[in-house]
């Protein structure tokens, strides 16, 4: 997997919980003013603490940002298979690229809170059968928007279609994220399917093990591990010194507890403009040369002015 300076890309979560469509739409436009090469959604049609935590859904933002941006890259971290009709989802996604002009990723994975499930009238398989949904929904995808295929008639166990058409295709074959850190299932199904394979942040110290896992998968089924691109999902704490930055790291660590992987770590992008540098050259050395960043702070358009101009410049 390739490392150094070339290729990477530095992405970053608009802003979406408690927040107003005006907010996330300001931040939005000033991450791709600042340079940034992709904007992120988490897809939860709740606030993962509680329903009751206003959150803007998801596809909704990406069909929004694909109208108001002009060349980021705009994906969802992660999009539940079975949250949503699966050939209804596939649709909304070619439109979306469409609008966008060529620029949505698909993230993918099983999901994990049931209500988001329930309470919308789908069902909530266990663990095995959400990814067994999670596959046939990624082989409908590829069936639909195949620019070869005018009609798709899909059987599966979860995933069903009867002469499906999709009109107008994406502009381009959209780039298949799978996130997750299962490495029975969901890192093996990376491997078989995926453009993008994305480390969770909880489990970002655990990346040099994820990635041989994925490097494992891909060379039982002959892939070459070189043209997937590793992601990791990751809280960023930066400030202008080391000595600014604790004590927001320590707010970060007790905010987020683990949540968004440890703001201590070895792995951990906190710190100063010199240290986080050194942090992402690890993650590069590793094999990762994708970072889909949450940056800490109320506005995250200051900690990511700050990133732009102090990091990025180092890896371009």
């Amino acid at each position: 997997m390739n490392s150094g300076k070339r290729n990477v890309h530095f992405g970053v979560s608009v802003p979406q919980i408690k927040r107003s469509w005006e907010e996330t739409a300001a931040a939005a436009l000033e991450f791709e003013r600042l340079g940034f090469d992709s904007l992120w959604v988490n897809d939860h049609l709740y606030g993962p603490q509680s329903p009751n935590i206003p959150i803007l859904e998801a596809w909704t933002i990406c069909a929004a940002l694909a109208a108001i941006t002009e060349s980021c890259e705009i994906g969802t971290l992660v999009t539940p298979a079975g949250m949503r009709n699966p050939a209804h989802l596939g649709k909304i996604i070619a439109t979306i690229d469409n609008i966008s002009r060529g620029r949505i990723i698909p993230g993918l994975g099983a999901g994990w809170m049931e209500r988001e499930f329930t309470d919308f009238g789908m069902e909530f398989p266990n663990i095995k059968n959400r990814l067994n949904q999670l596959e046939e929904t990624i082989q409908l995808f590829l069936e639909m928007w195949d620019p070869e295929k005018e009609e798709v008639s899909f059987t599966g166990s979860f995933v069903k279609a009867s002469h499906l058409v999709t009109q107008p295709k994406p502009m381009r074959p959209p780039p298949l994220l799978v996130g997750g850190a299962g490495e029975k299932r969901t890192i093996p199904l990376a491997a078989k399917y995926a453009s993008i394979y994305n480390n969770v942040a909880g489990q970002q110290e655990l990346l040099p093990r994820k990635i041989d896992v994925l490097k494992n998968a891909c060379a039982a089924i002959g892939r070459d591990p070189n043209s997937i691109t590793v992601s990791q999902q990751c809280l960023v704490t930066i400030a202008e010194t080391e000595t600014l930055a604790e004590p927001m790291i320590d707010r970060a660590a007790k905010i987020f507890g683990g949540h968004l992987g440890d703001p201590k770590g070895a792995l951990a992008l906190s710190g100063s403009p010199e240290r986080i540098q050194k942090q992402i050259q690890k993650h590069l050395d590793l094999g990762c040369t994708m970072f889909v960043i949450e940056f800490f702070g109320r506005d995250t358009r200051e900690p990511a002015k700050l990133f732009a101009e102090t990091v990025i410049p180092s890896f371009r």
